[in-house]
């Protein structure tokens, strides 16, 4: 089996289909589930793997560095799940990405369906892939609280309207990406804070790439990372708000850098 490793300090990469893959993984505070998120990665075809440490109070960094992951990057002040996302993939274009698979190091989403993920695109199936609680029943049998299911729900619902779309749910942070996704998308204007995401997925969805989802199966425990009610709220308001300026740049009502070609 091929083996991402190193041998007599080279490092040899395993590639996927001739593309290399590497698996980013945003952190705040992720001590006591990085090991087993890490533990689960398919290293068979992962060629690298990124930890960004948004300045935990925790010992994320160092765990980072025990378990072997090559590169770890600590914020030494906090950038926000949005800005944290910026450095992991501006780092993981700089490593020569051919693919870009974000994994939260909580542990919510499993590593087992990065194959599944990352063939999709290594096979030019589809430039996106996002791992979605919400097909089959893994949201609510993973403990997703009810208020979060319907808040999703009704999202997902208004958001499909307003953009076009007919996903399943915007909200997963189980994502993959081609790297001419990446490029493609002004990713760097976006918010610092948890609608990152979403204006992600608006722009991805603005400039015409095709998004595939596969059921993923979802925990939800004490360790796992999680916003509260009145966060949850701010963020669903953001969301709505992305959505609308999207139809109104779409009906040439308005205009929006976050839709505009990213600078080279």
């Amino acid at each position: 089996m091929l083996c991402n490793t190193a041998y007599i300090g080279i490092f040899v990469p395993v590639m996927i289909l001739g593309k290399k893959l590497v698996v980013v993984l945003p952190a705040y505070n992720a001590e006591q589930t990085l090991k087993r998120t890490y533990d689960e990665i398919p290293f068979e075809i992962v060629d690298e793997v990124v930890l960004v440490d948004d300045a935990s109070s925790d010992r994320t960094s160092e765990l980072g560095h025990q378990i072997g992951i090559r590169h770890v990057i600590r914020h030494e002040n906090n950038k926000g799940y949005g800005g944290n996302q910026k450095t992991c993939y501006d780092t993981a274009l700089g490593l020569g990405a051919d693919i870009v698979i974000m994994l939260h190091p909580d542990y919510q989403y499993t590593p087992k369906l990065i194959h599944s993920m990352a063939y999709l695109i290594a096979n030019e199936v589809y430039p996106v892939v996002l791992g979605s609680r919400i097909l089959g029943k893994g949201a609510l049998k993973g403990g997703m609280p009810m208020y979060k299911y319907i808040f999703n729900r009704f999202l997902t619902f208004s958001q499909n309207i307003l953009v076009g779309q007919k996903l399943s749910e915007y909200h997963t942070g189980y994502r993959a990406f081609s790297r001419t996704v990446l490029e493609g998308i002004n990713y760097k204007v976006n918010s610092d804070d948890f609608v990152f995401d979403n204006q992600m997925l608006s722009q991805i969805i603005y400039a015409g790439f095709e998004i595939a989802e596969v059921t993923c199966p979802t925990k939800y425990f004490e360790e796992a990372s999680s916003i509260n009610f009145s966060r949850s709220m701010k963020y669903g308001l953001g969301c709505l708000g992305v959505s609308f300026r999207h139809r109104f740049c779409k009906w040439g009502l308005m205009r929006s850098e976050l839709y505009a070609k990213p600078k080279v």
